[in-house]
């Protein structure tokens, strides 16, 4: 990393390169075997010297240290391409680094940075080489090695960000290259991850700890509100007048827009936060702690019988592997099931691409969301059809 400060205040910058402290000494040195490297950092210390003059000359001494990242990131990159084009514009993990810090999830960064992980994990070299040198055998043997400690679908993630790489440096036109022309990501059937009507009414009734009523009631919520995200649902400030829960997906940006049924209304009312629409706001300052503790609840819902002298409890699990995601899955399938049609399932669920920002507000669409809810709602808690 390189690290600029300026007026006591910091910032980093990626050079995309790993390497050891006595490897890095020999390059600065002009003592390394690898000349590439050295002549890559000595090309970066001179411009660098340069700026630091120029700013001073102009001045301009003061600049905000984020400004002169960008621009150290510009001419760094400009430079090593035009003295060494292998390196930078086709320099793999460097152009991997840039795409995650272009992304602002900070859990979309936290997955490519696991895969960039995996990468220099599997392949020691592999900052040090271009996107040719990513071919069919690499990804063959990346595979191979993920193998080892990953599912067949945790693989995939890892694979599929590779290849959005991939596509974004040839939309760029950085890199010809595409290995998965040839290397085909194949899924595995992903276990069910949805609830059936009568699994729904069970879960809804189910006798349960004092303690876990909070969290079956933020699943219900999650099912009543179109299967909303658990980042969303943390993050909920008001209902406006018209009765309406309206917010940025986490996810996607998009401006969504759901009415608030009575049964939702009902249970928002039960939990209301001061810092939030909902008191999760108060309890879990992340959302994230918020999920995995409403999962782990959601878990452990089932009979409750104590043995032994010490009384210890005995766990059945009815609802095993339920996960606040399910209850998305199961408005989607439930859905589909009494009829209504997919488009406005997507509409729904915010997949449609012709349900953008500028339209979503239009009163036919919303009041077709509003009453595929409500067919949904009705048929789950009263069987009406």
């Amino acid at each position: 990393m390189l690290r600029i400060t300026n007026n006591r205040k910091k910032a980093e910058m990626s050079m995309g390169l790993r390497m050891t402290q006595s490897e890095l000494d020999a390059a600065l040195s002009g003592s390394s075997k690898n000349i590439r490297l050295e002549k890559m950092l000595a090309s970066w210390t001179m411009q660098i010297k340069d700026l630091m003059l120029e700013l001073s000359d102009r001045k301009q001494a003061d600049m905000d240290v984020k400004e002169i990242r960008t621009i150290l990131q510009e001419r760094l990159l400009g430079i090593v391409a035009e003295k060494e084009p292998e390196t930078a514009n086709g320099n793999f993990t460097a152009y991997f680094q840039n795409f995650i810090d272009g992304k602002e999830n900070k859990g979309t960064k936290g997955v490519y940075k696991h895969t960039l992980d995996k990468i220099r994990s599997f392949d020691p070299d592999v900052d040090m080489k271009r996107f040719e040198d990513i071919d069919l055998k690499w990804l063959t043997d990346f595979e191979t090695f993920c193998a080892k400690t990953a599912s067949k679908n945790a693989r995939n993630i890892h694979l599929r960000n590779i290849r959005a790489v991939f596509n974004n440096a040839i939309d760029y036109e950085i890199t010809s290259a595409y290995p998965f022309r040839r290397f085909k990501i194949r899924p595995e059937v992903t276990r069910k991850r949805s609830l059936t009507v009568d699994e729904l009414r069970k879960l809804f009734d189910y006798p349960i700890e004092e303690y876990a009523e909070i969290y079956r009631d933020m699943f219900k919520l999650i099912f009543f509100l179109v299967g909303i995200n658990t980042v969303d649902l943390h993050g909920l400030k008001e209902i406006t007048r018209d009765g309406r829960i309206e917010y940025k997906r986490a996810k996607t940006h998009r401006l969504y827009s759901i009415k608030v049924e009575p049964e939702a209304l009902e249970i928002i009312e039960k939990y209301q936060g001061n810092n939030g629409l909902l008191c999760i706001a108060d309890r879990w300052s992340d959302s994230r702690n918020f999920r995995h503790q409403l999962n782990k609840a959601l878990q452990r819902i089932g009979e409750v019988e104590r043995r032994g002298r010490g009384g210890k409890k005995i766990r059945t699990a009815e609802f095993e592997g339920v996960s606040s995601y399910w209850a998305r899955h199961s408005w989607a399938t439930i859905a589909y099931e009494i009829g209504i049609p997919k488009d406005i399932i997507a509409q729904a669920l915010g997949h449609s691409d012709v349900h953008d920002v500028t339209n979503i507000y239009i009163r036919e669409d919303v009041r077709k969301v509003d009453e595929a809810n409500r067919r949904v709602l009705d048929w789950v808690l009263y069987s009406k059809r």
